[in-house]
């Protein structure tokens, strides 16, 4: 009784779609779903591996807590180098978020463009210290893979707080 019911709905509810909607046009929504789910990974949020190594050999000069620091054109937050911890690693007692932003700053000593990671380290509360706000690049929040103004430490684990921001160096940019 409920296979009858069941083969009954699943009949009418295919013969109702089919009426409504041609070929062409379910070929066309489902052409859209396919190149949507192709193109997702390639959007410019980077995912597990931003700490796989920075470059080697990067000319540094100046000081890393200074919010005018080269590598910190994108960031918004509390630099890391005054919680604890450096410009590149997470004060004791925090995890990196999984997710971060990302952003393209010019060396000033080899006039290079550098790709950077800006990860959230999570699991205290705000450390309050050397907080810089820089938004060289920032996008709506429309765009929140290119936004500096949204907790990343969300998308890491349930109920996890912010504490400070990395500027991790992840590669030169390529003309």
């Amino acid at each position: 009784m409920l296979n009858k019911w069941l083969d009954k709905f699943a009949e009418n509810t295919t013969r109702k779609q089919a009426r409504f909607t041609s070929r062409r046009s379910f070929l066309r929504k489902f052409g859209v779903v396919l190149m949507g789910a192709s193109v997702y990974p390639l959007m410019p949020v980077f995912r597990d591996g931003a700490f796989a190594q920075e470059p080697k050999n990067i000319p540094e000069s100046g000081d890393p807590n200074d919010c005018n620091y080269w590598r910190h054109c994108a960031i918004d937050g509390f630099m890391c180098g005054c919680c604890g911890g450096s410009v590149s690693s997470c004060p004791p007692g925090t995890v990196v978020s999984d997710i971060t932003w990302i952003g393209t700053c010019r060396n000033p000593e080899d006039g290079k463009d550098y790709v950077i990671s800006y990860n959230d380290c999570c699991g205290k509360s705000g450390c309050g210290s050397c907080l810089c706000q820089r938004d060289e690049g920032d996008t709506p929040v429309y765009r929140p893979q290119n936004s500096n103004n949204l907790n990343w430490c969300s998308g890491s684990q349930a109920d996890i707080p912010y504490h400070c921001s990395l500027s991790v160096v992840i590669g030169v940019k390529e003309s």
